[in-house]
């Protein structure tokens, strides 16, 4: 029967087109009744008291408290499009001025904090229900059954309630501690962490709204910010950042911001979600990765060549792939948290190794100026809308893998090389459509004043330009902005 009105009903023959649709809908029926079946079962099997006294309270929040909520126009990294093309400069003759550069030997090289501390007890090895790669690196978890039924039934906001009270009525606490041995272990940033959650997640629950859904679960209990949003009756991740996040749908609780992550570049969208934070969750993401995360080695060489005054000069360095496969996950993060990302330490000793052979005792502008030109002609213009389809700004080692780059990924890797083989001061310098870098040393040339202080500009992106050379389109222009790159 097919109610065309209030009180008025249409008859239809159980015989020939109709009596499909009839069945199809009895079938629904059943499908839908066992499915509450088996969420009411799953109910009432892990009935008990909650563990942590901070979930009802919260729970009972959830079932009231949702409102619509619409997204705000992403952030972009330029204000303007970048050059496919850059004209090379002059070649031009440089002049031995300043100290002697002596490189120290690798060996000597101040140890970087990229490798855990080795008293970091390693995880346990003994297999467990949840065992998958994370970047080369295998990983047992157990997932408790109880963890395993949680149930986003139905579809709307009373589902993000039931999944919740379901999680938080399982045996949650020991996934919780492997996590954190795990991180440290690893010595994961808060990005690491993100994607561990979301890994077991993944091998949990087949759907994306279940794993969505335990990842907001687990990474609340594990102190982050982050909430659950409803979008069509499918669920979102929503990421407190105090930082930007370019490119990337974001919302604003209370005058906070939160980045939609698994919405990345994507279409912007109106979601249904709450304002309060589950309580005492209130830890940002914080994607700066001052140390490199500890990943088994899938070492790879490869040699870097670049020509100078008719001279070709080679480079071989060694590559940790997973650390690569790590870095290609991030979003468009800050600059500063590119800037201030370090080298893997073998990749680092082998270009250190690579310029003393080259540089050792050469006066201070003719060592610079190598370096420089390395940066310069090792590696293809090419700007990220070509290379990846989308804006890519990319870590200093990323850049060395990478046969092609553009000019804040040449920005970044050549202040790191300035300032870890010279001990020089260096700022980054973004202009709407351009990066380059500027030094603190005394020369003549185009500089620029940060803070009272006189940098010498260096553009790694303009082929045969020598410390003092800016481009002629920005040599007049004063940049909108720089970038603080942290000393050791």
């Amino acid at each position: 029967m097919l109610q065309k009105e209030v009180g008025e009903q249409k008859s239809f023959s159980l015989f020939g087109h109709f009596s499909f649709i009839l069945l199809f809908a009895a079938f629904s029926t059943l499908s839908a009744q066992q499915s509450f079946k088996d969420f009411k079962k799953a109910q009432s099997e892990s009935f008990q008291s909650y563990k942590d006294e901070r979930d009802k309270a919260f729970n009972e929040y959830l079932k009231e408290e949702w409102r619509v909520y619409t997204q705000q126009q992403p952030d972009s990294l330029y204000e303007e499009p970048k050059p496919e093309q850059i004209t090379p400069a002059k070649p031009q003759t440089i002049t031995p001025v300043g100290p002697k550069v002596y490189i120290e030997p690798k060996d000597k090289v101040k140890k970087q904090e990229d490798n855990a501390s080795v008293d970091i007890e390693a995880p346990s090895k003994k297999v467990k229900n949840t065992t998958f790669d994370f970047f080369g690196t295998k990983l047992s978890f157990n997932v408790s059954e109880g963890l395993k039924k949680a149930t986003y039934y139905p579809q709307n906001q009373l589902g993000i309630s039931n999944f919740f009270s379901q999680a938080a009525l399982s045996e949650y606490e020991n996934l919780l501690t492997d996590v954190n041995k795990t991180s440290k272990w690893m010595n994961l940033n808060d990005w690491g962490v993100y994607l561990l959650v979301t890994k077991i997640s993944q091998m949990a629950f087949s759907d994306e709204d279940s794993s969505n859904l335990l990842s907001w679960f687990l990474l609340n209990k594990l102190g982050y910010s982050v909430k659950v949003g409803i979008s069509n009756k499918h669920v979102l991740l929503l990421h407190y950042s105090k930082k930007v996040i370019y490119a990337t749908p974001s919302y604003s609780f209370s005058n906070k911001k939160f980045y939609a992550l698994n919405n990345y570049t994507k279409s912007a969208l109106r979601i249904f979600s709450y304002e309060q934070d589950y309580p005492n969750a209130t830890k940002e993401l914080d994607l700066s990765l001052r140390t490199l995360p500890n990943f088994e080695a899938d070492t790879q060489k490869k040699l870097l060549s670049f020509s100078l005054s008719g001279k070709r000069y080679d480079l071989p360095i060694s590559y940790n792939k997973n650390l690569i496969d790590f870095m290609a996950t991030y979003p468009q993060a800050d600059y500063e948290t590119f800037f201030n990302t370090p080298l893997d330490r073998s990749t680092y000793n082998d270009l250190n190794s690579a310029f003393k052979g080259y540089i050792q005792g050469k006066k201070a502008s003719e060592a610079i100026n190598f370096v420089l030109h390395f940066v310069q002609s090792a590696f293809k213009y090419e700007i990220d809308g070509e290379q990846f389809g989308r804006e890519k700004v990319m870590f200093a080692q990323e850049t060395l893998y990478y046969d092609k780059s553009d000019c804040e990924d040449r920005a970044i890797l050549f202040s790191y090389l300035v300032k870890e083989l010279f001990k020089i001061s260096v700022v980054g310098i973004k202009y709407k459509d351009h990066m380059a870098t500027a030094l603190y040393i005394p020369l003549e040339g185009d500089s620029v004043s940060v803070k009272s202080k006189r940098f010498v500009i260096a553009d790694p992106t303009y082929i045969n330009a020598t410390l003092g050379m800016s481009m002629p389109k920005y040599r007049a222009i004063k940049p909108l902005s720089y970038i603080t790159i942290k000393e050791n």
